[in-house]
């Protein structure tokens, strides 16, 4: 094995015994040198292992020997932070993506919206069934591409609700997920500011309270959401509970449409396929409020495109 290599993988040394390491250390090497998929049986093709009498000893590797996933992926992310030199603050995008598979012995499976054929008034169930994973990467521009990668790290498996439902298991939703990895990373790198950048299914309410005291989140906010301006503080003597939200606000839509916003002209590097990119946005400060949840503090950013190509 090379001796770059070796560095990177001698680092879940501890994670398994010796001679469950061996294997592994065949499995990683397959798996970064396989041209098709990412099989055992693939990699321990391009092993020079095909003819193997005991090939079944490197799939209990997954399937059957006990080892905590979860302590690789911190590994993995320390030595992500350590190889691109990172310090200070990280960026960390998070998503959920199907994996369709088939098999009686595949557990978690559920039927789930496909995200690529669905509209908004068209719903397209994913067929075959599939695997809900939730996925966190890491950020960060890759010297030789000279562009920025998303590098994940860790994978959670989201059951669905009927899967949970007839096992007897409380379903906890994919925000709830996210809730427990978001505040679990921040665990792992408590001297960091952390930044998670996910789509609009991560703009809620209860996640957002959740976690606002320990990382900052990026999301795509509904349009039509009710912003109201920050409350007044309670004055001495004054009774009853104190307010949670000042005066109702215009809604982003009422924003974008209204002649009299002023918006600012920023250049923006690495646009896509060029290399900048001139883009107006305009911003502010408010707190989102809905009926029966806490208020969450936040800044809104509207971005839109003079050329109108995006």
């Amino acid at each position: 094995m090379p001796c770059e290599l070796l560095n990177f993988v001698i680092a879940f040394a501890p994670l398994f015994s010796k001679p469950v390491f061996k294997r592994v250390e065949f499995l990683l090497t397959g798996a970064i040198l396989s041209p098709v998929s990412r099989t055992v049986t693939n990699a321990l093709r391009v092993m020079g292992l095909s003819q193997e009498k005991h090939f079944e000893n490197y799939h209990r590797v997954l399937n059957r020997d006990q080892w905590s996933s979860l302590k690789a992926s911190r590994i993995l992310l320390n030595l992500l932070i350590k190889t691109f030199g990172l310090a200070g603050e990280l960026v960390i995008g998070f998503d959920d993506t199907i994996e369709r598979r088939r098999g009686e012995k595949i557990k978690a499976k559920g039927i789930y919206r496909d995200a690529v054929r669905s509209s908004k008034s068209f719903f397209v169930k994913c067929v075959p069934r599939g695997l809900r994973w939730l996925s966190f990467m890491l950020l960060t521009e890759v010297p030789f591409a000279g562009k920025v990668w998303a590098l994940p790290f860790l994978t959670v498996l989201c059951p669905s609700e009927r899967y949970d439902e007839e096992r007897g298991i409380h379903h906890r939703k994919l925000t709830d997920r996210a809730r427990q990895a978001i505040l679990l990373i921040k665990k792992w790198l408590p001297q960091m500011n952390l930044i998670f950048v996910g789509d609009s299914s991560f703009a809620a309410l209860d996640l957002l309270n959740r976690v606002r005291d320990e990382v900052t989140v990026v999301s795509r906010l509904r349009l039509d959401a009710a912003l109201y301006r920050k409350a007044r503080a309670k004055k001495v003597g004054q009774i009853g509970r104190p307010r949670k939200k000042g005066k109702r606000l215009p809604t982003l839509q009422a924003v974008i449409a209204n002649p009299k916003t002023k918006w600012k002209t920023v250049t923006i590097g690495n646009w896509y396929s060029e290399k900048t990119r001139k883009i107006e946005i305009v911003s502010g400060k408010c707190v989102w409020y809905h009926v029966g949840k806490e208020v969450v503090p936040m800044r809104w950013v509207i971005i839109r495109d003079p050329l109108s190509k995006v």
